[in-house]
């Protein structure tokens, strides 16, 4: 078995968990957050549906440097958008999963800011160490948000108090 086989696997359990959070974005809350130092939730569910994006950046890549990008932050306008965005950037990581070989998964990886450099690792580690446990941590963060503006939190690993027959 390919090391991307069990990812892809673990990707797509964990995407159906975040499609169902980003299917109750509440249309009339988008702007709202818990605190001055905090995203919006439209902010926060399109920072969501990007994250799949990154298993391209981590596997066509073997850096990125913060100082040759020019990321521009989008708060979703609304669920649909943010639901469209992520089907786009899971297909595109899956379809790249499928075709990376275990060579590339062992590669050294680095995030940087020009000469800072934040960490160099395989691949593979980058994968679940840095992207899926980034999707994990942000879809745990939107489940306050939707807890705190009353809307029904879908269940993550199980049943959640809204959805006890999942």
């Amino acid at each position: 078995m390919k090391m991307s086989e069990p990812l892809v696997m673990e990707l797509e359990q964990e995407a159906q968990s975040t499609r169902k959070m980003l299917e109750r974005l509440p249309a009339d809350k988008l702007t709202w957050k818990p605190h001055e130092k905090s995203m919006t939730l439209g902010r926060l569910a399109m920072h969501l549906a990007e994250i799949p994006g990154w298993v391209n950046a981590t596997l066509l890549a073997d850096e990125l440097d913060f100082e040759k990008m020019d990321y521009k932050p989008v708060e979703a306008a609304s669920s649909e958008e943010a639901v469209k965005k992520f089907d786009e950037t899971l297909a595109a990581a899956i379809e790249t999963l499928k075709k990376t070989d275990d060579a590339e998964m062992m590669k050294n990886w680095t995030m940087r800011s020009g000469d800072q450099v934040y960490f160099t690792m395989p691949k593979i580690a980058v994968l679940r160490g840095f992207v899926y446990s980034h999707l994990v941590h942000h879809r745990g963060q939107m489940s306050v948000y939707l807890r705190l503006l009353d809307v029904p939190v879908p269940g993550s690993y199980g049943p959640s108090a809204d959805d006890p027959g999942m």
